[in-house]
């Protein structure tokens, strides 16, 4: 199962409206399954380093079937996932990477938000991730 465009909009949709009510500019990207890129959102003067960071939040997640600040807790010094930064082309291990199902709790992508804190970049992922449910 895929992600469609149309679910695809619908999250990024969702996740501007949260970047919106958090006073933030963000990067979204929303790859299906097999990572590829679905969509993206560039929102306007939202930092420009964000951009690739958004989408290897994205990829992080869905390579591992957890949002990415859970891999961040699993390669901290001395976890058994230290240094898993460095592969499949560099991932990244903050939070604001989360996966997306459908109705029937099947993965069909994932979306990566950066742009503000880590926090807040979770935030807008999950609104962003929600809107499918």
């Amino acid at each position: 199962m895929n992600i469609t465009l149309k679910q695809a909009e619908a999250v990024i949709a969702a996740a501007k409206a949260k970047a919106v009510a958090l006073n933030t500019l963000m990067n979204i990207a929303v790859v299906d399954s097999g990572t590829n890129l679905v969509a993206f959102a560039h929102m306007d003067n939202a930092w420009l380093g964000s951009i690739d960071i958004s989408q290897k939040k994205a990829r992080t997640a869905r390579y591992f079937n957890m949002a990415s600040g859970e891999i961040g807790k699993l390669s901290q010094p001395g976890g058994p996932l230290y240094n898993i930064e460095h592969s499949n082309s560099g991932l990244i291990t903050f939070p604001g990477g989360v996966l997306i199902t459908n109705t029937g709790g099947e993965i069909i992508g994932a979306v990566g938000i950066s742009g503000d804190s880590v926090e807040n970049d979770h935030a807008v992922a999950q609104a962003g991730a929600d809107a499918i449910k």
